[in-house]
C-alpha cells in the first residue's frame, strides 16, 4: 500500500492536468496520420486475435456446448424458413433472437462453419479496440487514446472471448458505439445523435439481455454532460431510442406467448443459481446448475418432462415461480444477500483466467493421423505408478487386480499436481498427440503435458463429471491432447486437481499413448508470439486494478468529472444490475473495456515519465565534460 501511495505521489508531481486534457498535445494530427493510427490499432488487434485463434480455436468451441447448439438450431430454423418454430419455441426464449439471426446470416453467406463465426466475431472485436481509441481521443489526449487502444488490442481476455460461439463479445460493440455517440453529442449536441446512442443500446439487447436497463443509467449521466434546457429532452430521446429497437421482441413475445417478456426469460433461473452459488451450507436446497434446477422441478411438481428442458413445458410459468421463490429467500435474508451482491460485484473486477498466446505455434497436422501411425511411447498404469511418482504425500493411488487401471485420489489442494510421469523423450519442433482413457468418479481433474522442468504447461485439458450420474455411471472418456515439443527434448505427463475442493477428485486412469504427427509448421510466428506473450503476462487482476485506481486518481486530480462520468457509468450499471443475479465473467466483459480506458491514463503517464527519465540520462551522457584547464586560464 505504501508503494502504491509513493507511486501515485510521484506521478502527480510529474504530470499536470494539461497532459491528460490534451493542452500539451502534439500538433493537431492530419487526417492521414489519424487514419494510420486507426489502422495500426486495428491490425495489431487483428494479429493478436488471429494468434489466439490459432492456439484456441478448437477448445473455445467446446464452451457452453448446449447453449451453442440451441443458437445454431434457431439459426437453421431461420434458414429453412420455419419462422413458426423460430418464433414459437418457448425453449429458445432463454436468449434474445439477435445472435441466431447473426448466425443465420453467416451460414447463408459463408456456410455453416465455426471458423467463419470466429473470424466474424474477431473482426468486430477489432472494431471495438478501434472504438476505444476513438472514445478516448475525444475525451483525452491522442497519446492516451493510443495507449488505451493498444491495451485492448493486446489483452488476452479480449482476444479470447470472440473465439467462443456465443454473443458476449459481439454485444459489447453496440455499447461502445452508444457511448461514442454520447461523447460526440456532448461536443456537437444533436437529438438524432442521442437517439442513435439509445438505439445501439437496444441493438446490444438483441444479442444479450444484459444491457436491458443500461439506457436509464446513461440517461442519468446526461445532466453531467449537457447544459440546462437539453437534459430532459435528451434523456427521453435516449431511452426512447432503446425502447423502439427492442419493441419488436417484446411485441412478438406478447403476441406469441400472451405474456409481457421484454427480451427473454431467465431472471428466475439466474436468481436461484446466484443464491445457490453462495449458499455453501445448502440451507436453501437450491441446485447450482441448470440441470439440477430442471430435475428438482420435475420431482417437486411431479412432471418428468420438466427435467428435459429449462424453458420447455410451462417455461414462462416455471421461470416466474423460480423468481418468486428466489425473491422470497432474499426478503427473508436481506442482510445475507446484500453481502452476496457485494462479493459478486467485487468479483467483476477480476480478469478471467484465459490462455495467453503460446510461445510455440499449435499443432497443424490432422489429429486423425493417430489412426495411421503406431504410438512412439506408451505407459501402462503399472509403469506409471512404478516409474512415475506421487507429487503429494496425501495422494492415494492403487492398481486394480489385473493392473490395467490405476485409481487415483487427489489431495485437498486446489490445483496441486498429484501424479507425475517419468521423462518422455521427444524430438524438438515436432507435433505430438497424447491419448489417455480416464473415468472421473468425483471432483475435477486436469491432465497436462509439461516440459522437463514442469514449470510451463505445454498443453492441458480439464475433465469434468457428467452431471446427474453416480460415480459408477460416469463414462470412460478417451481424451486427446495435441502439443508441440518446441525446443524441449523431454516432457512429462501430469495429473492435477481441478479446483474441486473440498471434494477430493477421484479418477481411474488406463494406458497412456503418445503419437508423433510430424514437424511443426508456422515456426516463424515464434518471434511475434514471444513479444505478445511477454506483454500479455502483465494482464493480470493485480496490475490492472492498480493502474485503474491510479488512473482514476489522476483524472480526479485533473478535475475531469465529465470524462469520469462517461467512463464509469457502464461499469456502475453492471455492478448494480448484475450483482443481483448469477453472473459469469463473460456476461460483464463490457466493464473491463471501460476500466482499461481508465487504466490507460496511468499506463501512459508511467510511460511518459520513463521516457523523460531516459532522455535526461541520454542528455547527461552526451554532454561533454567541462574543460578544467580552460577554466583555470580564464580564472
Amino acid at each position: 500500500m505504501r508503494l502504491f501511495v509513493q507511486m501515485f505521489t510521484w506521478l502527480s508531481q510529474q504530470l499536470d492536468a494539461a497532459t491528460l486534457s490534451g493542452h500539451a498535445e502534439l500538433p493537431r494530427l492530419r487526417r492521414g496520420q489519424f487514419l494510420i493510427i486507426c489502422l495500426t490499432v486495428f491490425f495489431i488487434a487483428l494479429g493478436v486475435r488471429l494468434l489466439s485463434w490459432h492456439d484456441n480455436r478448437f477448445e473455445a468451441t467446446k464452451v457452453e456446448l448446449y447453449v451453442t447448439y440451441d443458437y445454431k438450431t434457431a439459426a437453421q430454423q431461420l434458414l429453412s424458413g420455419d419462422l413458426k418454430a423460430f418464433l414459437g419455441n418457448v425453449n429458445l426464449t432463454g436468449h434474445p433472437p439477435g445472435y441466431p439471426i447473426v448466425l443465420a446470416t453467416i451460414f447463408k453467406i459463408f456456410g455453416n462453419s465455426d471458423a467463419v463465426i470466429q473470424f466474424v466475431q474477431i473482426v468486430f472485436d477489432c472494431l471495438a479496440a478501434l472504438l476505444i481509441f476513438l472514445i478516448v481521443s475525444e475525451l483525452l489526449a491522442v497519446r492516451v487514446a493510443i495507449t488505451a487502444g493498444l491495451l485492448v488490442a493486446l489483452s488476452p481476455q479480449f482476444s479470447y472471448y470472440p473465439l467462443l460461439l456465443l454473443p458476449d463479445s459481439l454485444a459489447v460493440l453496440p455499447i461502445l458505439l452508444a457511448v461514442y455517440y454520447m461523447v460526440r453529442a456532448r461536443k456537437r449536441p444533436r437529438l438524432i445523435t442521442i437517439i442513435a446512442a439509445g438505439a445501439f443500446v437496444g441493438l446490444s439487447c438483441w444479442l444479450r439481455a444484459n444491457a436491458l436497463l443500461l439506457a436509464p443509467f446513461l440517461a442519468a449521466a446526461i445532466p453531467v454532460l449537457f447544459e440546462r434546457g437539453q437534459r430532459l429532452r435528451y434523456s427521453a430521446a435516449l431511452i426512447a431510442g432503446t425502447i423502439i429497437v427492442i419493441a419488436p421482441i417484446t411485441i412478438k413475445n406478447y403476441a406469441v406467448f400472451n405474456h409481457f417478456i421484454p427480451l427473454s426469460l431467465g431472471a428466475g433461473q439466474k436468481l436461484l443459481e446466484g443464491i445457490a452459488e453462495y449458499d455453501q451450507e445448502g440451507r436453501f436446497g437450491i441446485p447450482r446448475t441448470d440441470l439440477g434446477i430442471m430435475r428438482q422441478e420435475a420431482e417437486l411438481y411431479n412432471r418428468p418432462d420438466y427435467a428435459e428442458t429449462l424453458f420447455g413445458p410451462d417455461g414462462i410459468q416455471r421461470d416466474r415461480m423460480r423468481l418468486v421463490r428466489g425473491v422470497a429467500i432474499v426478503r427473508s435474508h436481506p442482510g445475507w444477500y446484500l453481502g452476496v451482491m457485494t462479493r459478486r460485484a467485487a468479483s467483476f473486477f477480476r480478469l478471467a483466467r484465459v490462455p495467453i498466446v503460446s510461445p510455440d505455434p499449435p499443432v497443424t497436422h490432422s489429429l486423425e493421423m493417430r489412426d495411421r501411425v503406431q504410438p512412439v511411447w506408451s505407459n501402462s498404469p503399472t509403469e506409471l505408478i512404478t516409474y512415475g511418482r506421487l507429487a503429494s504425500g496425501q495422494t492415494e493411488a492403487s492398481l486394480t487386480m489385473d493392473g490395467q487401471v490405476l485409481r487415483v485420489m487427489g489431495d485437498g489442494s486446489k490445483y496441486g499436481n498429484q501424479i507425475i510421469s517419468r521423462p518422455i523423450a521427444v524430438q524438438k519442433n515436432t507435433d505430438y498427440l497424447f491419448r489417455l482413457p480416464i473415468k472421473l468418479e468425483q471432483g475435477r481433474m486436469i491432465v497436462k503435458v509439461a516440459g522437463e522442468g514442469q514449470t510451463i504447461s505445454m498443453a492441458s485439458t480439464t475433465i469434468d463429471q457428467v452431471e446427474g450420474k453416480s460415480p459408477e455411471e460416469q463414462p470412460t472418456n478417451v481424451i486427446t491432447i495435441p502439443f508441440v515439443s518446441g525446443n524441449t527434448s523431454y516432457v512429462r505427463i501430469l495429473l492435477s486437481n481441478g479446483a474441486s475442493s473440498p471434494v477430493h477428485p477421484v479418477a481411474q486412469v488406463g494406458q497412456m499413448e503418445m503419437f508423433k504427427l510430424g514437424p511443426t509448421s508456422y515456426q516463424w510466428t515464434r518471434y511475434p508470439r514471444f513479444l505478445i506473450r511477454s506483454i500479455q503476462r502483465f494482464f493480470i487482476t493485480a496490475w490492472m486494478i492498480a493502474f485503474t485506481i491510479i488512473g482514476l486518481a489522476l483524472l480526479i486530480r485533473a478535475r475531469h468529472s465529465s470524462t469520469l462520468t462517461i467512463l464509469l457509468i457502464v461499469p456502475v450499471y453492471y455492478l448494480c444490475a448484475h450483482s443481483v443475479l448469477h453472473t459469469e465473467r463473460r456476461y460483464v466483459v463490457a466493464i473491463h473495456y471501460f476500466l482499461t480506458m481508465v487504466a490507460a491514463v496511468a499506463v501512459y503517464s508511467l510511460i511518459e515519465i520513463l521516457w523523460q527519465t531516459v532522455r535526461e540520462l541520454v542528455v547527461k551522457i552526451r554532454r561533454p565534460p567541462p574543460n578544467k584547464s580552460f577554466d583555470r586560464t580564464l580564472g
